[in-house]
């Protein structure tokens, strides 16, 4: 599947979106204030922002929602159905841009749209390929028990299980091996 650098990036900003959701009531809000939506914006170069304010940062929060519920969607099917209904919501209109020194890409939202609905739009397209090409499945959640983030599969055997090989991933390995030999010396 190739992926070009606008879809990465959006699938990077889609996925540290929907990272940014508190796991349960007692976590924090990633996103605790338009500040930190603003910086959200910076980091992932969001472009043709305006002015942020509290309704952008309520918006984002709804569509980040959203954008959780796809990773767990049950199928193909399932995934679909919730991607057109984001993008359509957005309003996309198609473009061909070549800012900032980037080549030729298309952005899917409209100009002038709220950062919400130009995430709505280039991130849902951004899933959308996934679907399109059979590869819903690499929407998944972290294995680790006390984990659940959200990331994008891009292994060639679709193996990968952790968010993160270094942390979630290690931290079970090494709890199993741990376990393995307790069981071994007992």
């Amino acid at each position: 599947m190739l992926i070009t650098h606008d879809t990465r990036c959006a699938l990077d900003a889609v996925v540290d979106l929907v990272n940014t959701a508190p796991e349960d009531d007692t976590a924090p809000d990633g996103l605790p204030d338009v500040t930190a939506l603003a910086e959200f914006v910076r980091k992932h170069e969001i472009s043709d922002v305006g002015v942020l304010s509290e309704l952008d940062l309520s918006a984002v929060r709804k569509v980040r929602g959203r954008f959780a519920s796809i990773f767990e969607a049950a199928d193909a099917r399932a995934a679909a159905g919730l991607i057109n209904e984001l993008v359509a919501a957005a309003g996309t209109t198609p473009r061909l841009t070549d800012h900032d020194g980037y080549d030729w890409h298309v952005h899917y939202f409209a100009p002038g749209a709220s950062v919400a609905d130009h995430l709505a739009a280039d991130c849902g397209m951004a899933l959308a390929f996934f679907v399109v090409a059979g590869e819903q499945e690499r929407l998944r959640r972290c294995e680790a028990p006390d984990c659940r983030h959200a990331f994008v599969d891009l292994s060639r055997n679709r193996s990968r299980r952790y968010c993160d090989s270094r942390t979630c991933g290690n931290r079970l390995h090494v709890a199993a091996y741990r376990a393995r030999r307790k069981e071994a010396a007992g």
